[in-house]
């Protein structure tokens, strides 16, 4: 709660829509894409179990603001973002805000980050139709994916998926969710 207190959420909504920054929905950001309700972005953050030794892989940045909320808390957060005029404001307003802690990278996050893996934590902010195995693949021993999975445009189940000792994974559905669909490049 303190990491959400310490983000100014009206710095990652576009201008005419900052009156409504702190409602706790969801808010477009352009590109067909929105910024997710502060609930289900301190959710994530809190299912995710970062502390400030942890390195956090992120997929989809939108518009930073789920990278500022982890950037509170962990030592770096690595962020991908398909949609270049996204990913390019987001590292715009990051960087303005402070947030030395953050990298954002253009690019197609299925394959996660491997020149930096393993991660203690990924992130996902767009529902694929089943998880990446490359993201399963980028986590440390006793790290967690949290992703929304589920069909396009239908609700998804936001999962949490823990990697065991011996690389096995067990999953945990936490509860109905809807988000943008997961978008790779053709």
């Amino acid at each position: 709660m303190t990491a959400m207190a310490a983000v100014a959420r009206h710095e990652f909504v576009p201008i005419q829509l900052q009156d409504r920054a702190y409602e706790n929905r969801p808010l477009p950001i352009g590109e067909a894409q929105t910024i997710s309700q502060p609930y289900i972005v301190a959710l994530m953050t809190d299912l995710a179990a970062v502390d400030s030794d942890s390195i956090v892989l992120e997929v989809g940045t939108g518009s930073g603001y789920q990278a500022a909320v982890l950037a509170e808390i962990v030592d770096h957060v690595y962020t991908i973002e398909i949609v270049e005029p996204l990913g390019r404001r987001a590292a715009a307003t990051l960087e303005r805000l402070g947030y030395d802690n953050v990298t954002v990278r253009i690019g197609d996050g299925y394959q996660g980050w491997p020149d930096l893996a393993p991660f203690d934590a990924v992130i996902v902010t767009a529902a694929p139709e089943e998880v990446p195995a490359p993201l399963i693949d980028q986590l440390k021993t006793g790290g967690r994916l949290v992703v929304p999975v589920g069909p396009r445009n239908r609700v998804q189940s936001l999962q949490v998926l823990e990697k065991g000792p011996a690389g096995e994974i067990s999953t945990t559905d936490v509860l109905s969710v809807s988000f943008v669909p997961f978008t790779r490049e053709e």
